[in-house]
């Protein structure tokens, strides 16, 4: 059963309401339904609640790195849960954002390796300005590393799962290890962007439990580079960042605003996506299924 132990803040109408404090310190909050993660919409109990029931509500951003966990009550009563002893940015009259129930991340899983001129370097350890290797062979610099924590407790499983590529479950010996990656990155297959969850055959490329995340969280990095470019993940070709997802989602969002000053537009480059399964043709997912080279 998943459960999370936090303070306790709550906004009615929107409104945040400053206590000088939370409302309830070390809450412990708890799921209802005991399938080791809360689900939107699911019923919790928590002894920060008054004795009124409350559901969880997704999460909510409260600025770079400050995205909680969000518990509603009847009447419009949202709680919002932080851990201990960290302050947030709201003071009375604030406005709170409404929940997000399905928060998207597009990301490489920490520990994947990117083709560099130098050789292969962990995703974590690039630096800005590092050169790293395109699919057609150019050296471009990295103008950005976005990172993210992922919370496994919150949120529903089949958002959060991400995505295990098996060594040479795409052909042509690729990738040269697992890869892991979030369901919406995408891959590039036979002359197309495919998300990776759209890939999911239950064999070569399959989910990864939530339960293999023993610390209840795991670290997301996505690489931005000028434009839109295709780079070598673990020697599989692999978008760079585009702005499906706002780099305000990432925890060092700060740092890409106190570099450049403002958001930029990344323009997709022209080539088909699949963000569906039943939308990859039949070929490709026959040539996967089966561990035929391309």
């Amino acid at each position: 059963m998943a459960s999370y132990v936090g303070d306790l803040y709550f906004s009615q109408g929107g409104t945040f309401f400053d206590l000088g404090g939370p409302l309830s310190a070390n809450t412990t909050i708890t799921e209802d339904v005991n399938d080791g993660t809360f689900t939107v919409g699911e019923s919790a109990t928590g002894d920060g609640f008054g004795g009124t029931p409350a559901t969880y509500a997704g999460t909510v951003d409260l600025g770079p790195g400050q995205v909680y966990a969000a518990f509603e009550q009847a009447g419009g009563t949202l709680y919002i849960l932080v851990p201990p002893g960290v302050p947030i940015p709201l003071s009375g009259g604030d406005s709170v954002p409404a929940p997000d129930a399905n928060p998207t991340t597009i990301c490489f899983l920490d520990g994947t390796g990117i083709e560099t001129p130098a050789g292969r370097v962990p995703v974590q350890s690039l630096q800005i300005g590092d050169l790293v290797v395109t699919s057609e062979g150019r050296h471009v610099p990295v103008r950005w590393v976005g990172r993210q924590k992922v919370l496994t407790m919150f949120g529903p499983a089949e958002r959060l799962m991400p995505v295990r590529v098996r060594a040479g479950a795409l052909g042509d010996g690729l990738p040269r290890r697992d890869l892991l990656l979030t369901a919406d990155h995408a891959l590039v297959v036979d002359d197309m962007l495919i998300n990776a969850g759209a890939l999911v055959n239950g064999s070569g490329i399959d989910w990864v439990p939530l339960s293999e995340f023993e610390s209840g969280s795991y670290m997301v990095y996505h690489v931005e580079t000028e434009h839109h470019d295709v780079i070598l993940a673990e020697g599989a070709p692999a978008e760079t960042y585009i702005d499906y997802v706002g780099r305000r989602s990432f925890d060092n969002y700060q740092e890409y605003l106190d570099l450049y000053g403002a958001e930029r537009t990344i323009h997709e480059m022209d080539q088909p996506r699949i963000s569906s399964a039943r939308l990859v043709p039949d070929a490709t997912r026959s040539r996967l299924n089966h561990g035929v080279a391309a």
